[in-house]
């Protein structure tokens, strides 16, 4: 993979550093951090971010995360590994992601709703489309992930 600019981030500082006080505002939010780090990595999945699946991944392992969870994550549906409220935010994280095709469906709001005080669902939906759009910059420009020595 070639970048197509070197340091995108050096390029917009303003907009990097607002983005930063907008993750910044998510410690606020009263959401759990290892739910808010499940739906930024789904979404990375969903974008094909290597740059923020490798970031997240990283994160979630630091924060006690199982390896078979982090597996399992693009099958969530399938698997009993995660509980109601984190299949509601994946749900919603999901439908948000994919917006064009999905509408945001009364079915995947019903779940959140259901799970999510309504400061909670405006929270969730912000780091929704805040992860969306790391991933748009990051992949827009190619930017690496770094390698890990093994």
């Amino acid at each position: 993979m070639i970048p197509r600019i070197a340091n995108p981030h050096a390029l917009a500082p303003e907009a990097i550093k607002a983005m930063m006080a907008l993750e910044q505002s998510f410690t606020k939010s009263g959401l759990d951090h290892n739910l808010l780090e499940l739906v930024k990595f789904r979404v990375s999945q969903i974008n094909g971010c290597a740059f923020c699946l490798h970031m997240h991944a990283t994160d979630l392992r630091r924060h006690g995360e199982s390896e078979m969870r982090l597996y399992m994550l693009s099958a969530w549906r399938e698997s009993t590994l995660y509980s109601n409220r984190e299949r509601a935010a994946l749900g919603w994280a999901e439908a948000l992601t994919l917006l064009p095709k999905t509408g945001a469906p009364d079915a995947d709001y019903d779940a959140v709703k259901a799970a999510f005080s309504d400061a909670e669902q405006v929270w969730l939906t912000m780091a929704i489309g805040a992860i969306n759009t790391w991933n748009r910059l990051q992949v827009a420009f190619r930017v690496a992930h770094p390698v890990d020595d093994a």
